[in-house]
């Protein structure tokens, strides 16, 4: 550790949890700033997660609508889901892409990982993408109900001009396939 790390280190002087649920475990944790003050922390651990970005032959994005509830209402995301206790991350979007779409790829490789809120959480999400997918026929979760929808790069630029496409995993997947693209034709 340098000692810039060093410099802005909290140090735990306590942990209470006070909820653990199906997804989620929060706990509240006293802490030691680096000024000798003490403070809380409300933090929120997540098994983890993982999202693909699934391109079709026809070079469409694969993407699911579907309804969350903390929103209260029907977005568009890439296909998504929560690690399983002991699941590796390239195993569940296998898992994820199969279940949600249908699809199935001969080859699958992570683009990237990321935090998706490290102010209050410590979720991590490992982005995949999926190459020569094959249509089939989807296995959602009983509690899940998501609809196809496959859309051309134009198509995700209105969308997300329009401010229609707002999840960020989502958002941070069509940068990437934009700047493929964009690398394609330089």
């Amino acid at each position: 550790m340098n000692k810039m790390e060093k410099d802005y280190i909290e140090q735990t002087i306590s942990s209470t949890t006070i909820y653990e649920g199906k997804i989620i475990k929060v706990d509240v944790d006293k802490v030691r700033l680096p000024n000798g003050k003490e403070s809380f922390r409300e933090i929120v651990h997540h098994s983890g997660a993982v999202a693909i970005l699934a391109i079709s032959k026809e070079n469409k994005v694969i993407m699911v609508k579907q309804y969350r509830k903390p929103l209260e209402k029907t977005i568009l995301e890439i296909p998504a889901g929560k690690l399983e206790k002991g699941e590796k991350p390239l195993d569940c979007a296998i898992r994820e892409l199969k279940e949600e779409t249908g699809y199935t790829a001969s080859n699958m490789s992570q683009i990237a990982k990321f935090y998706t809120s490290p102010g209050f959480a410590d979720e991590i999400i490992y982005l995949f993408k999926a190459e020569d997918i094959q249509p089939g026929a989807a296995k959602p979760d009983e509690d899940e109900f998501v609809e196809l929808v496959e859309l051309t790069i134009d198509e995700v630029n209105e969308l997300i001009n329009d401010s229609k496409i707002i999840d960020a995993k989502t958002l941070i997947a069509l940068n990437y396939w934009q700047l493929e693209i964009l690398k394609k034709r330089l």
